[in-house]
């Protein structure tokens, strides 16, 4: 069991030992702190915070727990209670919220929950700040409000409604377009909040629908991460159902993937690929992916005339780097879409609303649409290493080695060579470095990961 603390939040196991695992009492103390910072940033009385949650079996309690001590710290709070993570990022600023808490570990199993944090943007927190409210929970330092003083709680169950309006609104969103191609979609909800607000906003849509694990009750019927492994029965279903293609979201519905109508993966890699050429066929612009990301989002990007840059890996990183380039679509390459039309944020729904939209325009199967785009393929390994091996100076060695092809150290280590790439990552909790390349064949993808393994291994001599 399990608990990880970093600057993004708290994530944990449920149950077992204070400090070891996500218990109530650290669920307090992380809470604790991050009112404490709120008071301190804002240097204001009257504090307010959102909070939601995604649908696993501790998210009540979790939700409690958290929800009061902010009470006991004298801040007023919206409860959203079961929503998504981009819902609740859309209602911070529309509440003119001080900041906001997601209760949910994403795509981890259902023993994990988590606090994500975000700031009074709705986004989340710099580096600095994060540090900051892990210091104040290691020195637990809080200082509790009076009985007169105490935060109110409202609660607000209408922002999942609010969002589908947010997104429909969205003008390359076209609702009436979609409506009159009469599309069948199967919808995997893992038993979460997605198995409400994505059936709702596709029906609202116009568009058939068929339900798949969408009682939103924790209960996961597969390991929550939407990748091929997991996805089974989904994509069976579209093809029993003949349906044109299947949606698959995570607990807390901020990653996406597609299933094609022949019940192939469409690819979470593509997801941003097809969101982005559609977005910049209209409103043409820059784009940003992390260095994980495929090269395909470069290539849709210059198609377009657009430029494309690479962040660091961390939702983040990407929208800092979207903000400093003007980019007017980016993401992660797990089906991550941020779209700032809307928010900064990774965000489910604007990708399945847009997405369709773009379909609604074309006269192709999805399955077509996917072999449309330039063909990459991934291979994705790490190697362990002891602790006592210098990781820092086996990326620095394999920088030297590749230092005359196209290099970047923003990340760890990013090699670009001309028809493929990989990047290489250290663990900052555990001597790991994880090795990710791209390459048109799988084949190609495999062999240089074994080959820059291979290189890793001598260097380290293992």
């Amino acid at each position: 069991m399990t608990l990880i603390k970093s600057i993004s939040g708290i994530r944990g196991t449920i149950g077992g030992q204070i400090g070891d695992n996500l218990t109530p009492l650290d669920a307090v103390k992380f809470a604790s702190a991050y009112g404490t910072w709120l008071k301190n940033y804002h240097n204001k009385k009257n504090i307010k915070v959102v909070i939601g949650r995604d649908a696993r079996i501790s998210g009540p309690m979790i939700h409690n727990l958290v929800m009061h001590t902010l009470v006991g710290l004298g801040i007023d709070v919206i409860d959203l209670d079961l929503s998504t993570t981009p819902t609740v990022e859309i209602a911070v600023p529309l509440e003119n919220a001080d900041g906001g808490i997601i209760l949910t570990a994403s795509h981890n199993p259902k023993q994990w929950n988590a606090l994500k944090l975000l700031n009074e943007k709705g986004e989340f927190l710099s580096g600095k700040d994060g540090e900051e409210i892990l210091r104040l929970a290691e020195a637990e330092s809080f200082t509790y409000a009076e009985v007169d003083d105490l935060g109110t709680v409202t609660k607000n169950d209408a922002y999942m409604d609010m969002h589908v309006d947010e997104v429909l609104n969205l003008p390359l969103v076209d609702a009436e377009a979609v409506a009159k191609r009469k599309f069948k979609v199967v919808v995997d909800g893992v038993n979460s909040s997605g198995g409400i607000i994505i059936p709702k906003l596709l029906k609202q849509m116009g568009v058939e629908v068929v339900e798949l694990y969408c009682t939103p009750n924790g209960d996961f019927p597969h390991n929550p991460e939407p990748l091929k492994e997991h996805l089974g029965d989904i994509c069976k279903l579209v093809v029993e159902e003949k349906a044109d293609f299947g949606i698959v979201v995570d607990p807390d519905v901020d990653r996406l993937a597609f299933i094609s109508n022949d019940g192939e993966m469409f690819g979470e890699e593509y997801t941003l690929v097809a969101v982005a050429d559609y977005v910049l066929s209209k409103t043409p612009g820059n784009t940003v992916s992390n260095m994980s990301s495929s090269r395909a989002l470069r290539d849709i990007t210059e198609k377009h005339n657009g430029t494309y840059q690479a962040s660091a890996v961390g939702e983040v990183n990407v929208v800092e780097l979207m903000k400093a380039t003007n980019a007017i679509i980016g993401g992660e390459g797990n089906g991550g879409i941020i779209y700032p039309e809307i928010h900064y944020g990774r965000d489910a729904l604007v990708g399945v609303a847009l997405f369709l939209t773009h379909l609604a325009n074309l006269e192709i199967s999805v399955a077509d649409l996917r072999a449309s785009y330039p063909q990459y393929f991934m291979s994705k390994n790490k190697i362990e290493l002891t602790p006592a091996i210098d990781v820092d100076e086996i990326l620095k060695q394999m920088t030297e080695k590749y230092k005359n092809e196209q290099i970047s150290t923003v990340d760890g280590v990013k090699i670009d060579f001309a028809t493929n790439w990989v990047h290489l990552r250290k663990s900052n909790t555990e001597p790991i470095i994880r090795i990710y390349t791209e390459a048109p064949t799988q084949a190609e993808a495999d062999a240089l990961a074994q080959q820059i393994m291979n290189q890793i291994k001598t260097i380290a001599s293992i």
